[in-house]
């Protein structure tokens, strides 16, 4: 199993400056992926900002979001935004996205938290056209450059209709910011999904699990700040899991690896540069 580490860009009034000096000590570190978790109503760094600044800083990690709310942005417009972070990183990014639940954060008008099911397929088919050189505006140009790849996907959320578009569309699923016997079902129905579409082999599967060596509790209150508003149960499950300390995210490496998961990305609770090291020291 791999092991990545998620950049600080969604850690409340992060500073900016940290995230290009995070990455690249990340890299040196020898973490497999640096991912990215994506409000747009919160007080952090949009991930395809993140995910560009950390393509800048390094030349060879893997670069994920996981996941990013792909419906509060018009299609064509994400789709060269991706292409984009993918062609200056040399191929390196792997666009994680999901539909959404909060409605502040479907903040441009038109694209609204209603009916976001319908608007993604649609968009999943522009994404393809736009990677694939389609005229885009009604003007005959293409928004990217020739030789352009398809961006490779991971879908997350718990909904059916989540696995069923990670089996058409994607290359694997990405499981919630909960405990291990919790990810276990999500990943058994996405290994479904794959085989009842007649896929070949099997989906990637990341796990993703927050946590914190300097300051505990610190960490777990970032986290809760981070989920206020999605209900209490949900907050306490995932502010319950964060893992403190090097034993626990030991422990963490063992259950996610037992569950069959292809990576486990760290999400960190504090945008402290030293939590990038200590992590490094437990894990490898």
């Amino acid at each position: 199993m791999k092991i990545g580490i998620g950049l600080p860009n969604q850690v409340r009034n992060v500073n900016p400056v940290v995230i290009p000096e995070w990455a690249a000590k990340s890299e040196r570190a020898g973490f497999s992926t640096l991912g990215t978790v994506g409000r747009i109503a919160y007080p952090g760094v949009m991930d395809t900002v993140a995910l560009a600044a950390a393509a800048g800083a390094t030349s060879t990690i893997g670069l994920l979001s996981n996941v990013l709310l792909a419906p509060v942005w018009p299609a064509a417009l994400l789709a060269k935004e991706a292409a984009g972070i993918d062609g200056v990183s040399g191929g390196r990014l792997t666009l994680g996205v999901g539909v959404g639940g909060r409605p502040d954060d479907f903040v441009a008008d038109g694209y609204g938290l209603p009916r976001r099911g319908e608007r993604f397929e649609r968009d999943l088919r522009v994404y393809r056209d736009v990677w694939t050189g389609s005229p885009v505006g009604g003007g005959g140009n293409p928004a990217v450059p020739e030789g352009t790849r398809e961006v490779p996907m991971l879908f997350g959320a718990m909904a059916p209709a989540a696995f069923e578009r990670m089996a058409r569309w994607g290359q694997g699923y990405i499981g919630a910011s909960i405990p291990p016997e919790m990810v276990a079902g999500s990943f058994e129905m996405a290994r479904n999904a794959w085989r009842e579409a007649g896929r070949e082999g099997a989906p990637r599967l990341v796990a993703i699990v927050y946590f914190a060596f300097a300051d505990g509790d610190r960490g777990r209150g970032n986290v809760r700040d981070y989920y206020d508003g999605a209900g209490d149960e949900i907050v306490n499950v995932i502010a319950g899991n964060v893992r403190e300390g090097a034993q626990a995210v030991k422990n963490a490496v063992k259950e996610f690896g037992d569950l069959g998961a292809d990576e486990l990305i760290f999400n960190p609770g504090c945008d402290d540069l030293d939590e990038v090291s200590r992590l490094a020291e437990a894990v490898f």
